[in-house]
């Protein structure tokens, strides 16, 4: 699926990620949601190389380094830190980054906690952490059953993750406004066993409770002091899911980003939660447009590095 791409495990210091890699010119970041991998830029990735040193990680989960009570290794400032460093054992001091979903999280920390390296920012079906939780009510609670299943105490949504993980990406796949016709057979699979793994299972659970804990804290950490997103944004949102008509009359996803940032663009897209797998032409062309505006101080193409034994 990502031919021409070359793999790589690179060691943060905390954590393992492994990246895939293609591509000349300034350097772009994708980082994948839940259930997914890096899978889900399958169609996108390769559509970016031709104009981009494309970068597609999968998240801390996948080398499930060891947790702590308060969940610390697994909130988004940790994720950001490995990415950071991660990029700049590719040779990157600075480069671009976008993220769907929990993706979209540790981007948006990336850029609150690591603003010189970060020039250009996108969010794909996501509103800020703490904006999302202050706001919550039954809807989320029901329509988007992670948030508050699997922010549970272990090892209940473990056992619900690996041991029911077809059921849990089918549900997932199959709803949230998205058509099951955009995920192949070997995709659908391959999420399935990430989940089935119980180490996994776990990595992905105290990403949860961290969302829930840390992730809110640091947010409310950064509006208490006015700390904000500092480089452009790109905010783009399924106009068949939940952000297009729950924050409607707070003015919708933008209005809630332009609390955190002064340069922020962004629109709706056809399909559900999962529209870059639905609808990739579109999403690599936005994508494109956006992060092609500008390269200037973006440092350029490394050698990858050989991957660790």
């Amino acid at each position: 699926m990502f031919e021409g791409f070359q793999g790589a495990e690179i060691d943060t210091g905390d954590a393992g990620i492994f990246c895939l890699r293609d591509g000349g010119g300034p350097p772009l970041l994708l980082l994948h949601g839940f259930p997914q991998t890096h899978l889900m830029w399958r169609d996108i990735a390769p559509a970016l190389v031709s104009r981009f040193s494309v970068v597609c990680a999968d998240l801390r989960g996948s080398s499930c380094p060891a947790s702590a009570p308060d969940h610390a290794p697994y909130a988004k400032r940790a994720m950001a830190d490995d990415l950071v460093r991660m990029m700049e054992k590719l040779g990157f001091s600075s480069f671009m980054v976008a993220g769907h979903d929990r993706g979209g999280r540790v981007a948006y920390r990336m850029a609150l906690d690591h603003p010189d390296s970060i020039a250009r920012l996108a969010v794909l079906d996501i509103v800020p952490t703490i904006d999302a939780w202050e706001r919550a009510d039954a809807r989320l609670a029901l329509g988007y059953w992670p948030w508050s299943l699997l922010a549970q105490p272990e090892p209940l949504p473990e056992k619900i993750l690996s041991g029911a993980a077809e059921a849990i990406v089918d549900n997932a796949l199959n709803g949230w406004g998205s058509s099951p016709s955009a995920f192949p057979a070997e995709v659908r699979q391959a999420y399935i066993e990430a989940l089935r793994t119980p180490a996994h299972a776990h990595a992905i659970c105290e990403e949860y409770r961290a969302a829930a804990t840390l992730d809110r804290e640091h947010d409310r950490s950064d509006k208490a002091v006015g700390r904000r997103i500092r480089c452009p944004l790109l905010a783009l949102w399924s106009g068949q899911g939940a952000l297009a008509d729950w924050y409607a009359g707070e003015g919708g996803p933008l209005a809630l980003w332009r609390g955190w940032a002064d340069d922020v663009r962004g629109q709706a897209m056809p399909g559900g939660h999962f529209f870059p797998e639905e609808n990739p032409a579109r999403t690599a062309d936005l994508l494109a447009g956006f992060f092609g505006e500008t390269s200037h101080g973006i440092s350029r193409r490394s050698e990858l590095p050989s991957p660790s034994p």
